[in-house]
């Protein structure tokens, strides 16, 4: 019988071992909790929900509840679990995390055609297997993964900067250019007065601050990605001389020289999303919200990712994985979850899934799936196996990513509007799919 291997039993390992089990394939699971604890999980069970019990809304006017929709088209095991053990939470989708993740443990432990190895995986096996290991992986299991996958591409603490969608920027305000017009004017740049600039300021400042768990508090930053409350705490005008840095940047409709400008690089290839340049933060989201909106341009942004510093193993996976999560250098090498270098307990299960599925086939010798970029996840396995990113850093499910519908002109605004056009069109091109 044909066996492969996963590495990891949190859900998105989980997920994948369920879906090569129902096609047949023999699975060997390997998990290395209880007897070797990450310092964040509580208990030896799997698919444990670390923080939160919310795998978030479920409305698919939502892009996180499309999402969800599409693993029920798509057979998805997990998501039909967590409705099992829903408990009340408006439209989000809570549940009780113990009963979850007790049934899915079950679940796994009673199907025969799935071995259960409670031990560390500290090598990558040399037969099929997904690697599922998650945002917490053992020392030497990554050590393992660097050198497969080439030192520079692998990373071991988040540092990232919030991303905000194109078509929510004030251009009345904003402007494109490159300092001092070299190549093309690819940046858009937020212009700041001196008081504006005191205001925002005086905001970042004050802003209290995410607290890093104890299993976090030995990691070091790199003094070119320090959060950029540590840099305005060495002083009001750090920031003007490092990533606010004005000079060269002039809005050539007023000729105006500015106190400080803020910067927005290009984060996907159809230039619907771009990243704060050196906004890599730990301020709780609330308050990078009212830091954002105090931005001249940003004042109605659509924030589609908060900045976060935390511990986080994951790959480079533009440079590392296909359309199909297996790797250009071992095709019978796949990766799933969070080391892939997707955000949130709904995408960690979805990739799971599309690694199972994909795994499974390519044993099978049938012709692997690359799912269409205009579903929430063939856009999110889209975007972290795009070769053309220049600074990857890891993402959640949002409407940004997606190719964008057509609106009628009065309807420009109303994503209300566009979110269902958009889940409309993910459906329909599920639904006449053949998996």
């Amino acid at each position: 019988m044909k066996e492969i291997t996963v590495i990891g039993a949190g859900l998105a390992g989980s997920e994948a071992a369920l879906q090569l089990a129902k096609r047949g394939i023999k699975v060997k699971l390997f998990e290395m909790r209880p007897e070797k604890t990450t310092g964040a999980h509580k208990t030896g069970k799997f698919a444990e929900f670390v923080c939160s019990n919310s795998l978030g809304s479920y409305d698919i006017t939502n892009a996180s509840g499309l999402l969800k929709e599409e693993m029920k088209i798509l057979g998805g095991e997990l998501i039909k679990i967590a409705f099992e053990n829903q408990v009340p939470a408006g439209s989000a989708l809570a549940i009780d995390r113990e009963g979850f993740s007790q049934r899915v443990t079950e679940i796994i432990k009673t199907n025969p055609l799935i071995e259960v190895v409670n031990e560390e995986v500290t090598s990558i096996p040399d037969t099929p297997a997904i690697i599922a290991s998650g945002p917490l992986t053992s020392e030497s299991l990554a050590q393992t993964i660097r050198e497969f996958t080439g030192v520079e591409h692998l990373h071991f603490f988040d540092a990232i900067a919030p991303i905000i969608e194109r078509d929510s920027i004030d251009f009345d305000k904003a402007f494109y250019a490159s300092r001092y017009d070299k190549g093309e004017a690819s940046y858009i740049n937020c212009p700041m007065n001196e008081e504006e600039y005191k205001k925002f300021y005086d905001i970042l400042i004050n802003a209290p601050r995410i607290e890093l768990k104890e299993f976090e508090k030995d990691a070091k930053f790199f003094e070119s990605c320090l959060p950029v409350e540590v840099l305005a705490s060495r002083g009001v005008d750090t920031l003007r001389f490092g990533p606010m840095k004005p000079v060269g940047l002039v809005d050539k409709r007023t000729g105006v020289e500015n106190y400080a400008v803020v910067q927005l690089r290009q984060d996907n290839s159809a230039k619907t999303l771009y990243n704060i340049v050196g906004f890599q933060t730990n301020l709780k989201w609330g308050s990078q919200k009212e830091l954002i909106h105090s931005i001249p341009g940003l004042e109605n942004a659509n924030i589609v990712r908060y900045g976060v510093m935390h511990r986080n193993t994951f790959i480079n996976s533009p440079r590392v994985l296909t359309p199909y999560l297996n790797t250009h250098n071992r095709k019978d090498l796949f990766f799933a979850g969070q080391l892939t270098g997707t955000e949130g307990y709904t995408e960690s299960i979805a990739t799971g899934m599309l690694a199972g599925i994909n795994a499974a086939k390519l044993i099978l010798g049938e012709e692997l799936i690359a799912l269409p970029e205009e579903t929430i996840l063939g856009a999110l396995v889209h975007y972290i196996s795009d070769g053309q990113h220049e600074n990857f850093q890891p993402i959640n499910s949002n409407w940004g990513i997606l190719p964008p519908v057509e609106l009628p002109k009065k309807e420009r605004k109303n994503k209300k509007m566009k979110a269902e056009l958009m889940a409309k069109r993910s459906i329909e091109i599920l639904n006449t799919m053949k998996f």
